[in-house]
């Protein structure tokens, strides 16, 4: 069994990290799917709150399109653009192109859903 993401309804497969907040981030969706309503920040990113804090092990680092990762131990950040910042690596979208993964995440605020 594996880790199961949605953009609104679109399914996406992710290459999910080996760490303590994936396995964290597995508990939480043992029992119940997991709704984690995004909003667009910077151009660049989906950004929403996990409503949980997971481990954090952050390192400096420069994200590209398609990245998932965790900021301030509570919020999920998906990348359609690059920044650098001192993140806890969650996962890479593996699908989608930069460009469909644009249009999935920069036309407004999107809703996540997790699934185990």
């Amino acid at each position: 069994m594996s880790l199961q993401m949605y953009i609104d309804d679109a399914p996406v497969s992710v290459i999910w990290e080996d760490n303590d907040s994936v396995k964290a981030l597995k508990e939480l969706c043992r029992n119940a799917s997991l709704t984690i309503s995004m909003s667009m920040y910077g151009g660049f990113e989906q950004v929403g709150s996990i409503g949980a804090y997971l481990p954090q092990n952050d390192v400096q680092t420069t994200t590209s399109v398609g990245d998932i990762v965790l900021y301030s131990g509570n919020q999920m950040v998906v990348f359609y653009g690059s920044n650098t910042w001192a993140y806890t690596r969650l996962g890479h979208i593996t699908d989608k192109t930069n460009d469909e993964l644009t249009q999935l995440l920069s036309n407004g605020n999107v809703t996540i859903t997790l699934t185990y």
